[in-house]
């Protein structure tokens, strides 16, 4: 059993815990973060320095901590029971300090021109602007937050060096910066600026979402979902106070956090409020207002959801509550956006894989003296990107506008993998570039990983086309759904014997049920038919895989 302690966090002392993240009972994994904490100029996130479980919490909301408290008991797994881990820390935050400048050049009236750059932030490089507080023209005090910067674990306001006017800016939203990057010219004064009121936040930009083949999720990944429209913001109105992660959570969703209601200690909003706030939306209403029109994706028409019905199901007979699983939760939301937003038609064909199914029977033998196993599926695979190169619209993208798609020169294969907690979506990089028995290879070493809940989010992001594969379960077809930004996804059954009309009898043949889900905004009906046949074709006949 092994405690974990809060790690070095620079001289801060007496920090609050705005945020824990975990309960006992929790399986954690390293690096992911269990608490929250609050200075004055910074939010830090606390990360787990080893996978486990959580027995039991030492902190609570609204504890002071300092560098050595205790944070929780963690019963490691047996990798990291062989030493007793230290904690690691994050990367040090302090209160970012104003750099030695040169003297600033003299400026008409006596006041003085001043270049200000990023100050000491610490060992972070390329973080990333999310929100910039001040415009030209502005008038800004000493100490006054110019700029807001978002690492993985901490959220830091820079503070202007000195009173003036902001006569010009550096940078923008979604820029990338470190030590000594420019971010305003400001005319400095002798006299103190009146601060100005905390300006409106700009809706933070969408990062890349996983999304989920059929009941999957694919972390920070690469999808750009949909934003749910806010109501009108008021002027002046204060900047949201929010963690890094919530932060993420809520530009992953599209969700403009200024419009939510936060619940936590001083109102800091929880991923709870996030998700509150997504539900409202959906239901028809956010936050207590009407229900706005909720746009249904890019160019679609605007729609209203009625209420989720309220009711008691105890009174027609005994019922048992379970809570969903941890992967449900997270999959969900982009599950239930990806369904209503995008116009999902589903094309089914049979492929003939009796060839190709004696084939692998045939080179069994070899691939187990490998170490491995030929599947099926890493002969989908293979033959999914022929037909891709083929079709290259369904190896696309549609971009924010709804105007253009963006067609990727480079083939990675997202494949739903069942794991204890739910499904995963591994992604099989340069598929194009990988033999089949390099696929089986592959395909049976993430299948354990996923299995044994070690997947990185790097191997969940980037997938170009995906293939949901039920064939070891059973059923005939099934309509997967579409993982955004992706234009398409291939549902595979059980393959099956039946009796197929060769021109003068019946003969059994291995039939293979395909159902190819493809977005109609970019994908017509009669190219998904092609692609279809097209894919049929490869299967039934091993040969044009080499092509």
């Amino acid at each position: 059993m092994n405690q974990v302690l809060v790690p070095d966090i620079g001289d801060f002392k007496e920090v609050e815990v705005i945020e824990v993240l975990v309960k006992p009972g929790d399986a954690v994994t390293k690096e992911q973060s269990l608490i929250t904490l609050e200075s004055d100029k910074a939010t830090m996130e606390i990360p787990s320095p080893a996978a486990g479980v959580v027995k039991e919490l030492k902190v609570k909301t609204g504890d002071k901590v300092s560098q050595g408290s205790p944070i929780l008991l963690l019963d490691a797994q047996d990798e990291a029971k062989k030493a007793t881990p230290k904690a690691e820390p994050p990367k040090k935050e302090e209160a970012p300090r104003a750099p030695a400048a040169a003297a600033p050049a003299p400026a008409p009236g006596g006041a003085r021109v001043q270049n200000v750059a990023v100050p000491d932030i610490g060992d972070f490089k390329e973080v990333e602007v999310i929100e910039v507080l001040v415009k030209p023209g502005d008038k800004v005090a000493k100490e006054q937050s110019l700029v807001t910067l978002e690492s993985d674990k901490a959220t830091m306001e820079i503070p202007s060096p000195v009173a003036g006017v902001v006569k010009e800016m550096k940078i923008k939203s979604g820029d990338k910066v470190s030590q000594g990057s420019p971010i305003l010219v400001l005319e400095a004064t002798e006299q103190r600026a009146e601060p100005r009121p905390a300006p409106q936040a700009e809706a933070p930009k969408a990062a890349p979402a996983p999304a989920s083949a059929t009941a999957a999720t694919r972390p920070s990944a690469s999808p750009a979902p949909q934003p749910v429209p806010p109501a009108p913001r008021e002027e002046g109105g204060a900047k949201p106070h929010a963690s890094p992660s919530v932060r993420k959570f809520a530009r992953e969703l599209g969700v403009d956090l200024a419009q939510v209601q936060g619940s936590g200690p001083k109102g800091r909003i929880l991923h709870s409020d996030v998700q509150g706030f997504v539900k409202g939306a959906l239901a028809g209403g956010a936050a207590g207002r009407a229900a706005p029109a909720v746009k249904g994706g890019m160019g679609g028409l605007p729609f209203n959801l009625p209420a989720w019905p309220d009711v008691d199901f105890a009174k027609f007979g005994p019922i048992e509550t379970k809570p969903l699983a941890r992967i449900q939760k997270l999959s969900g939301p982009y599950l239930h956006r990806n369904w209503i937003s995008i116009p999902h038609v589903t094309q089914c064909d049979d492929a003939d894989i009796t060839d190709l199914e004696a084939f692998r029977k045939a080179q069994t033998a070899e691939t187990e003296k490998r170490g491995f196993k030929l599947t099926m599926l890493a002969f989908m695979i293979k033959a999914c990107v022929t037909a891709l190169k083929q079709f290259p619209q369904f190896n696309a993208s549609l971009d924010k506008s709804g105007e253009n798609i963006i067609v990727k020169h480079y083939y990675h294969i997202g494949v739903a993998v069942d794991t204890p907690g739910g499904l995963v979506v591994p992604v099989v990089r340069d598929a194009d570039r990988k033999g089949v028995f390099d696929l089986a290879h592959e395909l049976g070493d993430i299948s354990k990983v996923a299995r044994d809940g070690k997947l990185k989010p790097a191997d969940l992001q980037g997938g170009t086309f995906s293939i949901s594969s039920l064939g070891g379960i059973g059923g005939n077809y099934f309509t997967p759904i579409i993982n955004a930004p992706e234009v398409a996804i291939l549902g595979v059954s059980r393959s099956v014997i039946r009796p197929v009309w060769d021109g003068k009898s019946f003969a059994p043949r291995l039939m293979l049920p395909l159902a190819l889900s493809y977005d109609h905004r970019v994908i017509d009906g009669a190219t998904a038919a092609r692609f279809s046949s097209y894919l049929v074709s490869v299967l039934s006949d091993i040969r044009k895989l080499i092509l």
